[in-house]
């Protein structure tokens, strides 16, 4: 297997970390708008002859293209922001390649009714294409994180081995990380962050199919595991919803994120400043009015999430509660994955909501590199069985976990 990383920020980084330890493919060109950011994202590995760095803009798919015919790729690794999406995704798709990405194509909201009814939703932009890439044998296995990812591993799992009947599958993310030095420091991209934050959270419901409501309804405590404790959780956007329900038979989906109050207050400010915004506002410059986007100025006022790790504290928990029916009995389950900051920034030097976030893909390619996991066409991780990946990511040295509840 020959691998096109495109993305050496935060998570591109920790992908190249943990990918390093593995033999299971040839080559991993590691490529990124700035040139410098690839580069060091290689030579931390201490030169390691597999990996090598390249120069790109993600949203040049002729350039993407060309560099996966050049290097010989067989797979492209999104690790960009969603923005991008859909250039890497058609750039593979020309190229004769594997896609995977960890986010998928961006939603819009309804126009007349954002908070009752769905617009263009997550992914609609990749299942649209789905025929055409089973068509030509193709496979794009979308929303590969951890939450969309191992999340949605955790519903297949769950669908196959531990109930008959699933009334609830809610996808529950809390952590008790903290940050030294800082008031407000995400620990995760800001402009994604926002982009899922303030979008209408959608729901399903069987005989309802999908719906949205208001940013951040449904509170709830939602107790965490391995000391982590309650946390209020809120409905967010995510991809969950949007795939799970197209392979798993369950009642009802819902996402629900830990963000903390003073999170949410922070998050509704910007909104109402309009600085959530992603068209560009014309302001002055000291050479003329220069035209940026609202959303990337609050992303540059703050620190780069990859760099927090040494003053970051705590634990990040993913993880897919369900509720439902076994051998006639009641059942409710928690499966869970949890990252210690402390061991991850020991053992990989990245901090912990990045690397639970990379070492999901790297998994699925060593599936994918020999043959566990094979298929063509617009594919989520529910698609394909469960077991493999865990016993996998168990094997990696990050064992997940399941509580009763």
């Amino acid at each position: 297997m020959r691998v096109l990383l495109v993305g050496a920020g935060g998570v591109g980084g920790a992908i190249t970390r943990i990918a390093a330890r593995r033999p299971f493919f040839e080559a991993m060109v590691v490529a990124d708008y700035d040139p410098a950011r690839a580069e060091a994202a290689v030579a931390a590995l201490g030169g390691e002859a597999r990996f090598t760095a390249e120069q790109v803009d993600a949203g040049d798919e002729a350039a993407v293209a060309r560099l996966l015919r050049w290097h010989r790729c067989d797979v492209l690794l999104n690790a960009t922001d969603p923005r991008f999406v859909m250039p890497l995704f058609r750039a593979a798709r020309a190229a004769g390649a594997t896609y995977l990405d960890m986010a998928m194509s961006l939603s819009r909201p309804h126009a007349e009714r954002p908070y009752e009814e769905c617009g263009v939703k997550l992914g609609d932009e990749q299942f649209t294409q789905a025929a055409d890439w089973e068509k030509e044998g193709l496979l794009a296995l979308v929303g590969m994180g951890v939450e969309p990812g191992l999340s949605d591993v955790f519903a297949r799992y769950a669908a196959d081995e531990l109930f008959d009947e699933i009334e609830e599958i809610g996808i529950r993310d809390g952590a008790n990380l903290t940050v030294d030095g800082y008031d407000f420091a995400p620990s995760f991209s800001i402009w994604t962050t926002i982009e899922e934050c303030l979008n209408p959270p959608v729901v399903h419901e069987t005989g309802k199919g999908w719906f949205t409501t208001e940013p951040f309804s449904e509170p709830e405590v939602f107790d965490f595991p391995e000391g982590i404790g309650p946390v209020e959780c809120v409905n967010v956007e995510h991809e969950e919803v949007l795939l799970v329900p197209r392979w798993v038979d369950a009642r009802r989906v819902t996402f629900k994120y830990g963000l903390g109050r003073e999170f949410v207050e922070t998050l509704k400010t910007l909104h109402l400043l309009g600085l959530d915004r992603t068209d560009p506002v014309t302001v002055p410059g000291p050479d003329g009015p220069v035209k940026v986007s609202p959303r990337d100025v609050v992303a540059a006022c703050l620190p780069d999430p990859a760099t927090l790790g040494e003053r970051m504290h705590g634990k990040t928990c993913a993880g897919t509660w369900v509720k439902g029916v076994k051998d006639g009995a009641p059942r409710e389950v928690y499966l869970y994955h949890v990252v210690d900051n402390q061991w991850s920034m020991a053992e990989y030097g990245s901090q912990a909501v990045v690397w639970q976030t990379a070492i999901n893909p790297v998994v699925a390619l060593e599936l994918l590199a020999t043959g566990t996991w094979s298929g063509a066409g617009v594919l989520g991780p529910e698609a394909f069985p469960a077991r493999p990946f865990l016993d996998l990511l168990t094997d990696y040295g990050s064992p997940w976990g399941m509580r009763e509840q």
